[in-house]
């Protein structure tokens, strides 16, 4: 028997572990830059929800969260999840909208309790969500993480929405995030929450086509299009706690954002 076969086996094996190698650090490479070009983003994402903050409206919309409602990632800040619920409740009602953004990138439960809960206290807003937890699952601790959580939907008004924490789809974060997502739905049945189904829309859409299609240049945050399935996480339960005066009365469910 002749070794050949095997020999021109091992030459392509080995041929296809360095384009493998090759394209994971091409990856890894845009994955780096991609981080580094939002990291120098954030403080213009902040400036600009605080001058949505000044504005008058009709209608009080608070969000809390962590860096996603602040629209890292987007192509510009109101189309972030927390700007396309604006701008349903301003379409669905016909009605001006002030948003409140009280978010801040990077929050963990503990820097939303030091920092966002207080200013939401002093506030009587229409709408609330809470989209806050993925910062905790890397280093996640389930009894912190039920303390917090506890703590803030103490502090939120009646009504408030909260949502599940996203689909990390692989490894122990994602493992982490099932535990979370129990928590999130057995205390918010106590306060009397409904709960928005981020986990299951962003699982759903698959991690394949997510990592394709709808994530930023860090490979992470969500694009213009990850923040639509975002937000069409949401506006089923903003269509409840909003009636629409915009004459048709129906309800969008998920206003055709995925």
């Amino acid at each position: 028997m002749t070794a050949l076969p095997w020999i021109v086996s091992g030459v392509a094996v080995a041929a296809l572990a360095v384009v493998a190698l090759r394209v994971l650090s091409v990856v890894l490479s845009r994955q780096r830059a991609g981080a580094d070009r939002l990291a120098r983003t954030l403080h213009l994402n902040a400036r600009w929800w605080k001058e949505q903050r000044a504005k008058d409206g009709e209608l009080l919309y608070v969000a809390i969260g962590d860096s996603a409602a602040q629209g890292v990632g987007a192509s510009q800040p109101g189309r972030s999840y927390v700007g396309l619920i604006a701008r349903h409740l301003r379409e669905r009602t016909g009605r001006s909208v002030r948003v409140v953004n009280l978010s801040i990138s990077g929050a963990r439960l503990r820097e939303a309790i030091a920092v966002q809960l207080a200013p939401l206290r002093r506030l009587s807003p229409d709408i609330v969500t809470v989209a806050i937890g993925a910062n905790d699952m890397p280093a996640f601790d389930r009894d912190r993480f039920t303390r917090e959580l506890t703590e803030v939907y103490a502090s939120l008004p009646a009504g408030a929405i909260v949502a599940e924490v996203p689909s990390f789809y692989l490894g122990a974060a994602e493992r982490n995030v099932k535990v979370a997502n129990t928590i999130v739905h057995r205390l918010a049945e106590e306060h009397g929450f409904e709960v928005a189904p981020l986990y299951a829309k962003t699982r759903g859409q698959g991690a394949a086509l997510y990592a394709l299609n709808r994530v930023a240049a860090d490979f992470f945050h969500p694009n213009d299009r990850g923040y639509r399935v975002w937000a069409s996480a949401f506006l089923p339960l903003i269509d409840r706690a909003v009636p629409s005066t915009t004459g048709d009365g129906t309800a969008s469910g998920d206003g055709g954002l995925a």
